[in-house]
Parts: C-alpha cells; structure tokens; sequence
C-alpha cells in the first residue's frame, strides 16, 4: 500500500488501480490524463518497457470506454540517451494511440529538453493532424516566442506557470512576473489559436482569468489539474467546463516525489498543505 501522502497524488502502483481511479472520475465527469510515473533513464532497456507499458495503456483505454489519454515523459523515453532514441519511442506510442483514437501529451521537463520536446511535438502532431499535445511553460522568458511558432501545428497546448526552477538568464524568477506572463500567454492563445487550449493551473484567479478570455474571443479550452489537488473545485467545474485531472501511477512514486521537492523546495509545503486541507 502507497503511504497516505502518496495515496493522495497517486491512484496505485498497476494500471488496473489508475483505470479504476479513471472510472470513478469520469462518474464525477472529470476526465483524465495518465502517466506512468518514471524519468531520466539512462537504461535502454527501462525506456522500452515503459514505451511498451505505455502501447499497452493505450489499448486499455480504447477497449475500456473511459474518457481518458496518456501523458510521457521525454526523459521517460530516453532523451538523456539520444535524441533519436527519444523520436523513435515517441513515434510508435503516437502511432499505436492514432489508430486507437488516444490523445497523447507530451510533458515538458527543464529548459534544456525544451527545443528536443517542441521539434518531436511539431513533428508527430503534423505527421498525424493532431491528437498529440505538448506542455510549455510561463517562466522561461522564450515561450512567448514558443506560443507563436505552435500557433498553427495541430494538436493542443498546456499552459503551466512551471515547476522548474531554471537559471535567470533563461527564466523569470519573481513570481509576479510569472503570472503576469501566464496570463499574457494565454490571451495570446485565445486571441490567435482556433482552439485546443489547456489551462495547466489549480490558480483560481488564473482559471477565471481564463473564463474570462473565453467570454471575450469564444475560443474553446480545458482546465487540468493535478490528482490530490483541489479536487473539489475540478467536480465543481464539471458544470460548465471541460475538466481533465493529471493522474499519475506506478511503484516510483518514491522517486516522483524526491524529484518534485528538489525540483522546487515550495512543492514540499505545497503537498502537505494540500494532504492537510482535504
């Protein structure tokens, strides 16, 4: 059994346990985003079988009826070992998902995967025509620039302020600055994109910034959140918004949550405060 404070993020260690996670979701209308949980491998054999793992996910979900997709990691499937290593994983999970009719995310790790994950998104999502979606994020001071160039790319976008902390020659790190430029770039989404916008964010004045620019220029959007995170207010949205909870699974959950503290000391509080206030 995953200790409580895991429990609370992560719907179990096997796919049966997040597929029963999903169900009870979708019972509340929340849609969901599964990931296996795994990172920067450096094992060529670790990256095949959570690309194999991932095929596998994908036929579930076709074969089960839910209202579900997946979400990878690059350095999941193998970026820190090649780039083509990477394209190559990616490829047969987007291939296998078209032919399913899975939608595939593509999360962005730190700054220096940015370049590798936009050009493989560009990539399979034109091959394909959509279906695949990729993850940027506020703080970096070039995704202004990123938002523009993934304006006419089919697929979707996840708009997230960023869990990061990158250097400040590549990245805002005042956190007034971040938002000013979460809602920048998302104005610049509504104004400009035809749709398949996803707003990354458990900020309620970020959400209802979004609402807002939603009333202004009717351009169609999602709100995502994180399992474990306000998920009251995700039920609450059901009413009148497309919700999609971020569902992560399998027996690394140790390691995730290593990674999310050092990743950012802030995410620590943040998990304790939310396991205090459910």
């Amino acid at each position: 059994m995953l200790p409580p404070i895991a429990d609370r993020f992560v719907a179990g260690e096997s796919p049966a346990e997040a597929l029963e996670h999903v169900r009870r979701l979708n019972d509340n209308d929340v849609k969901a985003i599964i990931n296996l949980l795994g990172e920067h491998y450096d094992d060529r054999n670790a990256v095949a079988a959570d690309a194999a793992e991932y095929r596998r996910l994908v036929e579930d979900i076709a074969g089960s009826g839910l209202e579900a997709c997946i979400s990878v990691k690059p350095s999941q499937l193998g970026l820190d070992l090649g780039e083509d290593v990477f394209r190559s994983e990616l490829t047969d999970i987007v291939d296998a998902a078209a032919e399913r009719d899975v939608f595939v995310w593509i999360d962005m790790e730190d700054h220096t995967t940015t370049d590798a994950t936009l050009d493989a998104f560009e990539t399979v999502a034109r091959e394909h025509g959509g279906g695949v979606g990729v993850c940027v994020q506020a703080n970096l001071r070039r995704t202004r620039a990123d938002v523009r160039r993934l304006a006419d790319v089919p697929g979707k976008v996840r708009f997230v302020k960023g869990a990061y902390e990158p250097p400040a020659d590549v990245a805002y790190t005042d956190g007034a600055r971040v938002d000013q430029e979460y809602r920048t770039l998302l104005e610049d989404a509504f104004e400009h994109y035809d749709g398949g916008i996803a707003v990354g964010s458990h900020d309620p004045a970020m959400i209802e910034h979004a609402m807002a620019l939603h009333e202004r220029y009717g351009t169609d959007f999602e709100i995502q959140m994180l399992m474990g995170v306000r998920e009251d207010a995700q039920y609450d949205l059901t009413d009148e918004y497309e919700v999609w909870q971020y569902v992560p699974y399998g027996d690394r959950w140790l390691s995730y949550f290593y990674r999310r503290v050092a990743e950012r000391k802030e995410n620590l509080g943040f998990a304790l405060r939310a396991v205090l206030s459910g």
